[in-house]
């Protein structure tokens, strides 16, 4: 039964220059979630249910230093604990493997992210992939992800992640300009990050992808429009445009807080920096694949990262690891002793999972669509019900006047600022059909402000340096 929905708090003035007070980082995270009892006999259990292809995360915590932006540092590099840690991920990985219900559905995409993935030894790499290769049932066109860094990314690491089955590489940048890289904790020099792009993108085996960051302290217009005509110089297949989400406590907000650093960009110096790095890119010929994403390449499919921000169900393999079974987010134990004692055992190390999001699957299909740009309002209606499009009209209306869309008759597209925004509208939308369908109050808060309450292993989908600084289903 569809309910009359009040727009009060949706409608409110937004400060001068801005669309809103502040962004919403976790749209998903909208109440506190709920542990479950028995994840292991859920685990079981969500594997053998049938659906469509699934997704693959492989975490390695380990990292040669903690650069200021990340939020998620662990463990420092060490040959014999990565050795180790090796050897009992591939036996997790050979044991999920052999469960009932695994083999049933293909791996449409896996993403092997940290830590530092490039921190393991070229054998290593080799043994991770080949372990999926060998166990998983990889799609025959299953995109194959290994993220990096630079420094420690060799030519023998890269013959083995290629040899092993990788077909694409996001390489963590952040930004090309020496300084800002250096402040940051990045040790490669502008001419090493670029001569590696240019000789793995040479090599025309795999999709290479650059991540950037706009934000930064210190990172002036100039750099960051330097940063993003670099991609398309040294001629990448892909690029990331993420914000920097300044994590509470982390090296870079201490530094901060200190006045060792410049302060980061504020919303107005953030949306102008991505307003700049979408035109450079549209302007070069360039496709933006998402919110963040652009593609210069068909190679450049971006699927694992599509499809996790849409809910799909992700395996999880490594100490730390988060996944994603019908709408149920779980992780592994985070901790390597642990981890590895409880691999040694013969279990699936899972220290936490949490029941799903109310109306999960329409919340993956209102995300998916914001990614994209398009709100499709059939679509919309199909994924929540019949007449839901018609009765968010004053939201629209409210969201065309500030900019953020433009109305057609069967769509609502976003604009720049729109999708700079995205997972504020996200968040505001997700409230509605709770509100539309069973009459609920949303949560007293600022409007589309704060932080939602989190909890241990409630991330999106593996760590990575993105809007989120994590890619944890």
């Amino acid at each position: 039964m569809a309910h009359p929905l009040v727009f009060d708090r949706y409608l409110a003035p937004a400060p001068a220059g801005q669309a809103f007070a502040r962004r919403v980082h976790h749209p998903w995270m909208d109440r506190r979630p709920v542990p479950l009892a028995d994840p292991d006999g859920r685990y079981a259990a969500l594997l053998r249910a049938d659906g469509d292809p699934r997704l693959a995360y492989v975490h390695v915590p380990f990292c040669a230093n903690h650069c200021l932006f990340c939020g998620f540092y662990r463990n420092r590099t060490d040959d014999a604990a990565m050795r180790r840690y090796v050897d009992h991920l591939v036996r997790e990985i050979a044991a999920d493997a052999a469960r009932p219900g695994v083999s049933a559905r293909p791996v449409s995409a896996v993403f092997l992210g940290g830590g530092t993935p490039s921190a393991l030894s070229a054998e290593d790499l080799h043994r991770v992939l080949a372990a999926l290769r060998d166990h998983l049932p990889l799609a025959p066109d299953c995109e194959v992800t290994v993220e990096g860094r630079v420094a420690g990314f060799d030519a023998d690491k890269i013959d083995a992640c290629l040899d092993a089955g990788a077909n694409r590489f996001s390489i963590g940048i952040q930004s090309f300009d020496t300084r800002l890289r250096r402040r940051m904790g990045r040790k490669a020099a502008r001419e090493e990050a670029e001569a590696f792009l240019s000789a793995l993108a040479a090599r025309g085996r795999a999709a290479v992808i650059c991540d950037l960051i706009y934000g930064l302290p210190g990172q002036t217009d100039a750099i960051w429009r330097d940063d993003v005509a670099t991609c398309d110089r040294l001629g990448l297949d892909g690029v990331d445009l993420y914000c920097l989400s300044l994590q509470p406590g982390s090296p870079l907000a201490l530094s901060i807080e200190k006045g060792a650093l410049p302060p980061a960009g504020d919303e107005p110096c953030n949306l102008g920096r991505y307003r700049d790095g979408c035109d450079t890119l549209a302007a070069a010929g360039w496709t933006r694949l998402s919110q963040a994403h652009w593609g210069r390449t068909p190679r450049e499919r971006n699927r694992y990262n599509r499809l996790t921000k849409r809910g799909a169900d992700c395996l999880a393999f490594g100490a730390g690891a988060g996944g994603m079974l019908g709408g149920h987010r779980f992780m592994n134990d985070g901790d390597v002793a642990a981890y590895e004692a409880r691999v040694a055992l013969g279990e699936k190390p899972i220290a936490a999972m949490l029941a799903p999001a109310a109306r999960h699957a329409a919340r993956g299909a209102v995300m998916d669509a914001l990614e994209r740009g398009s709100l499709d309002f059939a679509e919309l209606d199909a994924a929540v019900e019949p007449g839901f499009a018609a009765a968010l009209a004053p939201l629209f209306a409210e969201w065309r006047r500030r900019g953020l869309a433009e109305a057609g008759a069967a769509a609502l597209a976003l604009t720049a600022e729109g999708r700079y925004w995205y997972n504020t509208l996200a968040a505001a939308l997700f409230e509605l059909i709770d509100a539309y369908l069973d009459g609920a109050v949303p949560p007293a808060m600022p409007p589309h402000g704060g932080a939602r309450p989190r909890h241990p292993g409630a991330h999106p989908p593996a760590s990575h340096p993105g809007d989120s600084h994590a890619r944890h289903p």
